[in-house]
C-alpha cells in the first residue's frame, strides 16, 4: 500500500512541476487544501502569528480548551461538503505616520486557517513564477535581502533611481484581474470558489490587510511588473554585468540605473513602461510621492523600507551606499515608547522593561544593516533618560538621578536592553573606485 505523501514533499512536487512547466494549469488541488494534515499546518502558523480575535471573538485559547481537533475537523466537513462559508472580517484602523488611518480587516481564526490551508496549497506553484527581484512575504527572503540588493546597486553605479508610491494598492485590486491571473496556473473549480468567497467578504475590490492569503494575491498581481523588470535587466545586461536594477517589496519598489549616458534610452524608457504595466492592472501610481533621483548630486537621496539611501565617497576614493533609519521611523518609535511610560506611570519598572525591551530589540535587529550608529546612540539616550524619569517619579523626586543611577546599574541590574550593535556592513568593503 502506497504511504500518503507528506505535506512539505507534496509543496516541493508542486513547486519543481510548476518550474519546470510554467504553462502547465494545476487540477486537483482542492483535496488537498481540505486535508487534515494541512488544516493542522495552517492551524499551527496561525497560533504563531498571535492576532487579535475575528468577530466572532473566538481566540485561541477558547479553541485549546474545546479541542483543536475537533476544531479542525469542523472546518474539513464544511469544506469538504461545500457549506464553508467565511464570516465577516473584523475592521481595526491603525494609525499612520501621516495621520492618516491604515484599515486593517481581521479575519476569524476559522477563516486565517482556511486561507492559510489555501495558501499553503497555491503557494508554490506562484513561487516558481515570481521574479528575483521581488521579496515582500516570500519563503527565505526579507526586507534584509531587498536592502542589501538596492546597496549593492548604489555601489556599482546604479545612481539614476526610480522611487515609485502605488496610491492606496491594496485597495483597489480588482478581483476579475486577479482572479484571471490565478487561473492561468490553477484550473480547479473549487479552489476558484474558494478563493473568491474569501475575497468577496471584504468587498468588490481591494486584498483585505490583515488577510492570511493577502500577500502571495497581492505578489500575484504584480509579478507581470517584475517580469517587464527582468526582460529589461536582461536587455541591459553586458557580460555579467547589469544596468539596472530593482526591487519590490510588496507595494514599494524602486529601480535604480547606471550613470553611464549610454543608459539613456533606459531611463527614458523605463518610466513609462512601468506606466503601461500599472494602466493594465489599473493600479494608479501616487504622482505627488512618486519621484526621480540622481544620487550623484550633493545631498539626494531616496526612501526604502523604512531607510534612508545616500550614496558617499570614503577616504580612500571608493563609492558606497550609506542608509539610515528615516527619520519619522525613529519618531515612531519614540512614540510608542512614550506611550508606554505614560500608560505604566504607577506600575514597576520592570515591568516598564519587560514591554520596552521587545520593542527595542525588533527596532534595532531592523536597523542594524545601516549606517545607524548614531541614531542608535540618540534612541539609548532616550530610553535611558525616561527609564530615570520614571524611576525618580515613582519615588516623588525631580530630575534624572544621573549620581543616583549609573548607565551601567540600568542596564545590569534592572536588565535594560542594551544590544544597539551593528552588522559592519559587507557593502562598504565591495564598494566601487569612483568612475
Amino acid at each position: 500500500m502506497k504511504s500518503p505523501i507528506s505535506l512539505q514533499d507534496l509543496r516541493r512536487k508542486i513547486y519543481v512541476k510548476a518550474k519546470a512547466e510554467p504553462a502547465w494549469r494545476f487540477w486537483g488541488l482542492y483535496v488537498h487544501v481540505c486535508k487534515i494534515e494541512t488544516l493542522q499546518e495552517a492551524y499551527l502558523l496561525a497560533k504563531k502569528n498571535k492576532g487579535a480575535p475575528g468577530v466572532d471573538g473566538v481566540r485561541f485559547e477558547a479553541i485549546e480548551e474545546a479541542g483543536v481537533d475537533e476544531f479542525i475537523s469542523q472546518i474539513r466537513e464544511e469544506l469538504v461538503e461545500g457549506k464553508y462559508r467565511p464570516l465577516q472580517v473584523r475592521k481595526v484602523g491603525i494609525p499612520k505616520s501621516d495621520g492618516k488611518i491604515r484599515t486593517l480587516s481581521i479575519p476569524a481564526i476559522r477563516d486565517r486557517v482556511v486561507q492559510g490551508a489555501l495558501k499553503l496549497i497555491l503557494e508554490p506553484i506562484f513561487e516558481a513564477d515570481f521574479q528575483p527581484g521581488s521579496f515582500g512575504y516570500r519563503p527565505k527572503k526579507s526586507a534584509k535581502d531587498a536592502v542589501y540588493r538596492v546597496s549593492e546597486a548604489i555601489v556599482t553605479g546604479k545612481t539614476h533611481v526610480i522611487d515609485l508610491d502605488l496610491r492606496a494598492y491594496f485597495d483597489n485590486v480588482r478581483h476579475h484581474i486577479l482572479f484571471e491571473k490565478v487561473a492561468r496556473r490553477v484550473n480547479d473549480k473549487d479552489i476558484m470558489r474558494l478563493l473568491k468567497q474569501i475575497m468577496k467578504v471584504t468587498g468588490k475590490r481591494g486584498v483585505p490587510q490583515g488577510g492570511v492569503i493577502s500577500p502571495l494575491l497581492s505578489n500575484i498581481y504584480l509579478n507581470e511588473v517584475d517580469r517587464m523588470l527582468e526582460k529589461a535587466r536582461e536587455v541591459s545586461k553586458n557580460g555579467q554585468w547589469y544596468a539596472m536594477e530593482y526591487a519590490r517589496y510588496a507595494d514599494d519598489l524602486v529601480v535604480l540605473v547606471h550613470s553611464h549616458p549610454k543608459n539613456d534610452w533606459l531611463r527614458r524608457a523605463l518610466p513609462k513602461r512601468l506606466e503601461e504595466e500599472f494602466a493594465k492592472l489599473q493600479v494608479e501610481i501616487n504622482e505627488d510621492k512618486s519621484r526621480t533621483v540622481d544620487l550623484q548630486r550633493k545631498g539626494e537621496s531616496f526612501n526604502f523600507l523604512g531607510f534612508q539611501f545616500f550614496r558617499v565617497q570614503t577616504k580612500t576614493g571608493k563609492w558606497m551606499a550609506f542608509l539610515l533609519p528615516q527619520a519619522k521611523k525613529r519618531t515612531e518609535l519614540k512614540r510608542k515608547l512614550k506611550k508606554v511610560f505614560r500608560s505604566h506611570r504607577s506600575q514597576p519598572i520592570n515591568q516598564v522593561i519587560e514591554i520596552i525591551n521587545p520593542i527595542l530589540a525588533g527596532w534595532v535587529r531592523y536597523f542594524a544593516i545601516g549606517n545607524s550608529s548614531r541614531s542608535f546612540s540618540d534612541v539609548r539616550w532616550y530610553v535611558e533618560k525616561r527609564v530615570r524619569r520614571h524611576l525618580s517619579q515613582s519615588r516623588g523626586r525631580k530630575g534624572f538621578g544621573w549620581k543616583r543611577w549609573s548607565t551601567q546599574w540600568l542596564h545590569e541590574v534592572l536588565g535594560l536592553f542594551r544590544d544597539y550593535k551593528l552588522e559592519r556592513p559587507w557593502l562598504q568593503q565591495k564598494a566601487s573606485p569612483v568612475r
